[in-house]
């Protein structure tokens, strides 16, 4: 026995575009690993002013869409971040 479901599509409104998609208007900048084109500086647990950065002000680590990290240096940022709120050289919340 099939069951038919309905699918609910939000149409753009009306508005400073007009008719045209808003997509074709807006410039979405790439985003760069800022870890990778500093090659000569590794990430380091000690270093909590440079890993502030990457913490938000409730003190979660923040995203890779956001950051704009690459995974290879989220994964390691992750891991010193743990590292460095063991120490207590970061806070866990503020």
């Amino acid at each position: 026995m099939k069951v038919k479901t309905k699918v609910k599509t939000k149409a753009f409104s009306k508005g400073k575009f007009g008719d045209k998609k808003r997509s074709a208007h807006l410039i979405v900048m790439k985003k760069f690993c800022r870890l990778c084109s500093d090659k000569a500086t590794p990430v380091d647990y000690k270093d909590a002013k440079r890993l502030q950065a990457f913490i938000t002000e409730r003190g979660k680590i923040v995203s890779r869409r956001y950051s704009g990290n690459c995974a290879k240096h989220q994964r390691i940022i992750a891991e010193a971040i743990a590292k460095a709120r063991f120490l207590s050289l970061l806070p866990y919340k503020r």
